[in-house]
């Protein structure tokens, strides 16, 4: 039996048995999956590492079995299969849409492959035109240098960096000579690049299409000619992109990789858009663990499955046994979403974090006794008694984009002034779109109370303590 079915043994234990909402329970599970995420799979066969891969991919071409014969070839050759997976730094800001392909990178190097990350440094400056209506605007050194700052740090709790290489494509993109670039143009189809619908339907509008972004995907796949790539990695919004790099690597007589893409994570509001920080519905790999928990618990239920399929070590037995407890009236939604939220907040910052988070997310939502909540932003009453409330949720609190979207928050009934006693017993008042425009001052002295309280400002989930 190998390690993986061990590990998953016993998490089986606990979750077919056991009360999936007790906190000792929960502890239990995560210890065991968290371990997973390090956990040795050099011991898999071809076979089971090419499934274990193909299970939590979209695409594996040619396919899941040629896998499996490239692993077993890389074996009788005494070496590891190069793993690619290469990242334009157009963002400073990495989120956990970014890390699905990065988590199966981790998976083939615990199977003992060598994972080379390639950052482009020169194709930035072209712009991955997948999925654009218009042109990217063009990045400076210092634009790349600037997102390149944090990325390695947001990434390393889903990849051990000490065993992969990170190199920047510029190493070789710079020496390739014109003739050279020519020479492998000339073998490629036109037909090949308008298999995209994005460049047809830009073209079709009479939009801006620069001959660099029609050659983007054949300078990207050098990269994969530069490392004598075995296998790459990409979202499923790559794949003519990878495609491409098949055919290059051909035209310059190597072996095609093989291509794995992966799912385009649903963003946390559930409305069907992929995660992105241009939404707000996004959970960044540089948040707080409460925050990353809190976020994670907003997620509407039908996301539970997917969310654990593309972001923990589970497997699919596993995920079938919970999703079916659930089904049957044995598990509620809720304790399985608290888990999956201990899974990501431990996987960003470790079990003591998530422990932390869940019980802080407590204290906030179910027991609703806000005052055992340890990490809740403050304002002080006397620095701000007479700032409108609208001021609070935009500029102070940061609770609200706009004074729009603060009052949209109210008209939805989303705002309120919640006084809660020294026995824990709460008094609630509803505050309208024209309470936006009232002074804190005003708002508190309006709230019936009736000995000592502690006032807290409530933001749909958000959440503040107003310090009188």
């Amino acid at each position: 039996m190998s390690r993986l079915s061990e590990s998953v043994v016993r998490a089986m234990e606990i979750l077919k048995g056991s009360d999936l909402a007790a906190d000792y329970t929960v502890a239990r599970l995560l210890e065991e999956t968290y371990r997973r995420r390090s956990l040795d799979l050099s011991d898999l066969s071809p076979a089971e590492q090419a499934a274990l891969v193909e299970g939590r991919a979209i695409n594996v071409i040619p396919s899941a079995s040629g896998l499996a014969e490239k692993i077993t070839a890389a074996q009788a050759e005494g070496r590891s299969l190069v793993v690619k997976y290469g990242i334009d730094p157009t963002s400073p800001d990495v989120h956990l849409g970014h890390s699905v392909p990065i988590i199966i990178a981790s998976r083939f190097q615990r199977m003992g492959h060598h994972v080379v990350f390639i950052i482009g440094d020169v194709t930035a400056k072209i712009g991955d035109p997948s999925g654009r209506s218009s042109e990217r605007p063009p990045l400076t050194d210092a634009d790349i240098a600037h997102n390149l700052s944090g990325y390695q740090q947001q990434v390393t709790p889903f990849i051990d960096f000490t065993r992969a290489d990170l190199r920047f494509n510029g190493e070789w993109l710079n020496k390739v000579s014109l003739p050279e670039l020519v020479g492998i143009l000339a073998h490629v189809p036109v037909s090949m690049t308008l298999q995209r619908d994005d460049f047809r339907n830009r073209l079709a509008a009479g939009d801006g299409l620069s001959v660099a972004e029609f050659v983007y995907s054949v300078v990207m796949a050098l990269d994969s000619v530069a490392i004598t790539a075995d296998v790459e990695l990409g979202g499923v919004d790559q794949l003519l992109n990878l495609q491409m790099c098949r055919k290059v690597m051909e035209i310059r007589e190597q072996t095609p990789e093989i291509i794995i893409t992966t799912p385009l994570i649903e963003g946390t509001d559930g409305t069907g858009a992929k995660m992105s920080k241009s939404k707000g519905n996004y959970v960044g790999l540089s948040s707080s663990p409460d925050e990353i928990f809190g976020r994670v618990m907003s997620i509407p239920d039908h996301l539970i499955e997917p969310y654990l399929k593309q972001l923990t070590e589970w497997t699919d037995e596993e995920i079938t046994t919970v999703t079916g407890r659930v089904a049957d009236g044995t598990a509620h939604p809720m304790a399985v979403k608290r888990i999956l939220a201990g899974e990501v907040t431990a996987a960003l910052h470790g079990l003591k974090a998530a422990e932390a988070a869940r019980a802080e997310f407590t204290a906030r939502f179910s027991k609703r006794t806000f005052g055992e909540a340890q990490n809740l932003p403050a304002v002080s009453f006397q620095e701000h008694a007479e700032t409108p409330l609208v001021t609070l949720l935009t500029q102070v609190l940061g609770f609200a984009a706009s004074n729009s979207a603060a009052r949209r928050v109210a008209a939805q009934n989303g705002l309120r002034l919640i006084a809660e006693g020294v026995d824990g017993e709460q008094h609630t008042t509803q505050l309208d779109e024209g309470s936006t425009q009232q002074a804190l001052s005003a708002l508190v002295g309006e709230a019936e109370l009736t000995g000592e309280a502690t006032f807290y400002l409530k933001a749909g989930r958000k959440i503040a303590r107003i310090d009188v």
